[in-house]
């Protein structure tokens, strides 16, 4: 059902994998995310199951409407209050959450794309990040580490984190006009991209950069090394089943 990050004693990190669910066909069979499509029943029993295995409420589980942006969202107990309205409204148009409240789970859904979880002993307080290309060139995981350090008083130097599953250099093939985004920003691009038949960029590499230019110990970002898109019977790769697949959620829970 998941696969587990040892970054403390006191923290579950998580990624979900396919398997242990009761979703069907591309979204078969661990699926808990509304929002691409697959059957609310089956996405009801998994979330049930998901919690189970965590033991929190349904209420809980907090992952937002993710659309490639980089709005961050702080889960604080004013957030928890909110009717179920309130919160849906709330989690749109978010890319990363942040939180530290005790047994919730915040998460982002992934195919693809990078998951990153970041996590402060010193404040027990953590995020979750959806870093797609968009939001990796837009540099959403510095203002993940921004966003930590404004809500939390947190020190980079303090963290650590977690890369989790998602595309690997070899199979992330991008145009030359991805590429020249890339550039304008100032990436370094000899450390991130390589030349085969079209460019090809290291998204985990450049993910982890980004961590590191924070102040983030590289010795204390562990790399998950797994590529979706040749690991897709057991992680959902959008590339490899088509948009209208199951996510990969990636999510961490502080216990108290």
């Amino acid at each position: 059902m998941m696969t587990l990050y040892d970054i403390s004693p006191d923290v579950v990190a998580f990624s979900t994998t396919r398997h242990g669910g009761v979703s069907e066909g591309n979204y078969a069979s661990f699926n808990i995310n509304h929002y691409c499509g697959d059957d609310p029943t089956a996405i009801a029993e998994n979330q049930r199951l998901l919690c189970e295995r965590l033991g929190i409420e349904r209420d809980r589980l907090i992952y937002p409407h993710q659309t490639h942006r980089t709005n961050i969202l702080h889960v604080d107990k004013a957030f928890l209050s909110l009717s179920p309205s309130e919160r849906q409204l709330a989690l749109e148009d978010v890319d990363a959450l942040v939180t530290d409240v005790p047994n919730v789970c915040v998460g982002v859904s992934t195919a693809d794309c990078i998951p990153i979880i970041i996590y402060d002993p010193d404040h027990h307080a953590v995020a979750t990040v959806h870093a797609g290309w968009r939001g990796t060139v837009a540099r959403i995981a510095e203002k993940a580490v921004a966003a930590m350090r404004n809500t939390f008083a947190s020190q980079p130097e303090k963290m650590c984190a977690v890369i989790g599953p998602g595309i690997s250099l070899q199979n992330f093939e991008v145009g030359d006009e991805v590429y020249d985004i890339f550039v304008k920003q100032g990436f370094s691009m000899e450390k991130i991209a390589e030349r085969f038949q079209k460019w090809h960029i290291d998204l985990p590499l450049c993910n982890s950069l980004q961590l590191q230019s924070c102040g983030i110990a590289e010795e204390k970002i562990q790399m998950s090394g797994i590529c979706t898109y040749d690991s897709c019977h057991d992680y959902f790769s959008a590339r490899r089943l088509g948009i209208n697949s199951g996510r990969i959620f990636t999510g961490a829970v502080i216990r108290p």
